[in-house]
């Protein structure tokens, strides 16, 4: 079932990812991400998609190690991957997404970083 679940999610995200690389695009600069959009920065989350839907749920270590290359990056790019409409339509909760970084005992996360509505614990 959670093999399924996991090639459920990792199937919406490329669909996605393909809707969004054709859609058409106009002139962009750089954004939370840098050049990489948000949306298409959130497919390298794909190990989470279980810690995402569910706030009891262990985070595997691929899932943290991309969670904590995200993070360094910017915590800006981070939350905007955890809000992102890929995430989103792949089943993400926000509520639950914002806490993976303290799940993955990230001890270099940004406590009290606002995202969006939410707050990283």
């Amino acid at each position: 079932m959670a093999a399924t679940m996991k090639s459920l999610f990792v199937l919406a995200l490329v669909i996605v990812a393909a809707t969004c690389l054709a859609a058409p695009r106009g002139a962009y600069g750089a954004g939370e991400c840098g050049s990489t959009p948000a949306d298409k920065m959130a497919l390298k989350l794909a190990p989470c998609a279980s810690a995402g839907q569910d706030p009891k749920s262990a985070p595997s270590s691929q899932c943290c190690t991309a969670v904590h290359t995200i993070g360094k990056q910017s915590p800006k790019c981070l939350c905007a991957v955890m809000l992102s409409s890929t995430a989103k339509s792949a089943g993400i909760k926000p509520e639950d997404a914002i806490t993976i970084p303290k799940r993955c005992n990230l001890v270099d996360r940004p406590v009290g970083y606002k995202c969006g509505a939410y707050t990283l614990p």
